[in-house]
């Protein structure tokens, strides 16, 4: 189910970005102004997923799974009724809550894979979803736009969240969450004692019983955790913004590569991908998931500069490319574990939400620097070295500072 769920959140969100220019036209909007509405909705996203910690970690991880699939469904539903930049902006925004499904991936299954060998690789199929969830939203754009329009194939992913959200009713709650409710529980009752032996028979800190906030996760044993991991997912996404969001554009500008050629290479880069999750779930059960999100952003970034500044053919082209893409997303599916074991459970939704929300101030930032050296005369090559390479760096280094975890 968190698979599906995984699916049906980007689903709706490369929708959008594949059917903008046609959400445009409709609207009389110019280029310029639908980036706009995108740039500022990807606030509002920003904004709207803040919640998404508290709702974890006090509601329970089912039920929040639940809540922002139903989140999901309504921001899908109201896109087709949307009647001008504004209301696009107001509905776009409430896709905060969907998009940050992958937060209750990272909890909830961490939780309910603790015992389990090869959890990373379990873990990545999930992850996986999102390359998937591309190739079905750009299917079914071919598929139902010309014979529904872009209204009610929005209407269409409403229909998909709600039969989501219907289903995962049925999922049982963490243990590790119902183990924390019934502490709290008892402890409310007198039973100071047996709110203790129930943490202890979970493996859980003896303060996972308490009520949390955002505070408690920048506590003197946390906030340097916090802070890096935050930071890595800024800088990551600088990254994606560059070599996946724009992809075409890089390949165009600084490769000389016509916009049909590109979009064959960035399609079958993305099939690539979608093994470099596989294969970064498979090594973080060998040799930690810190050490392989690590190890694949720094290759990711020695790709993306060889493939940058080294002349040469098509078929090499599509090799680096290829490879930068596969050590650039990849990471993604241990580090989404790995934030999952990294915080204490008490606080596992609240931390995880914390970096998380990083991401889309991330593709903010990129979009705001890559204009800024664009119109300052830098050339798209090292405009791309500027940003996307150097922040696969950064987000490495700042990984290094994080806390190790035993597996």
């Amino acid at each position: 189910m968190c698979f599906v769920a995984w699916i049906v959140s980007v689903y709706d969100f490369t929708l959008f970005g594949t059917l903008l220019p046609v959400i445009a036209e409709d609207f009389g909007w110019s280029t310029a102004q639908a980036t706009t509405v995108n740039t500022v909705a990807q606030v509002g996203v920003f904004i709207v997923s803040l919640v998404v910690g508290s709702l974890i970690d006090r509601l329970g991880r089912k039920n929040a799974l639940i809540i922002l699939m139903l989140a999901g469904a309504v921001a899908s539903g109201m896109t087709g009724m949307a009647m001008g930049a504004v209301s696009m902006i107001i509905v776009r925004s409430l896709t905060g809550l969907s998009l940050s499904e992958e937060v209750v991936n990272a909890v909830y299954l961490s939780e309910i894979y603790r015992k389990v060998k090869n959890k990373g690789l379990f873990y990545s199929v999930v992850q996986a979803g999102y390359p998937i969830g591309a190739l079905v939203a750009a299917g079914m754009s071919a598929l139902l736009l010309p014979v529904i329009g872009w209204r009610w194939s929005f209407v269409v992913a409403a229909v998909l969240a709600l039969c989501v959200a219907l289903v995962a009713t049925r999922l049982p709650e963490s243990p590790v969450f119902a183990a924390m409710k019934e502490s709290r529980r008892r402890a409310e009752a007198g039973d100071e004692a047996g709110a203790a032996r129930l943490l202890d028979e979970h493996e859980l800190e003896p303060d996972s019983g308490e009520r949390t906030g955002i505070k408690d996760v920048f506590t003197k044993t946390l906030w340097r955790h916090t802070t890096l991991l935050a930071a890595a997912w800024l800088f990551s996404w600088i990254g994606i913004q560059v070599f996946s969001v724009l992809g075409t554009t890089v390949l165009v500008e600084s490769k000389g590569v016509s916009f049909e050629n590109a979009l064959v290479i960035l399609v079958g880069a993305n099939a690539v991908g979608f093994v470099g999750y596989l294969f970064h779930g498979w090594l973080g059960d060998r040799i930690g998931r810190r050490s392989t999100v690590i190890f694949g952003w720094l290759a990711g970034g020695i790709a993306s500069l060889v493939m940058l500044l080294v002349p040469g053919g098509t078929f090499f082209i599509i090799a680096m490319y290829g490879l930068t893409l596969f050590f650039l997303t990849g990471p993604f599916a241990a580090l989404l574990y790995y934030m999952g074991e990294s915080f204490p459970a008490h606080v596992r939704g609240m931390g995880t939400n914390v970096a998380h929300v990083m991401a889309p101030m991330g593709s903010i930032i990129d979009s705001g620097l890559l204009s800024f050296l664009l119109v300052a005369g830098v050339s798209m090559t090292w405009a791309a070295v500027f940003t996307g390479t150097a922040g696969l760096f950064l987000a490495a280094l700042c990984m290094l500072g994080t806390r190790k975890v035993e597996q």
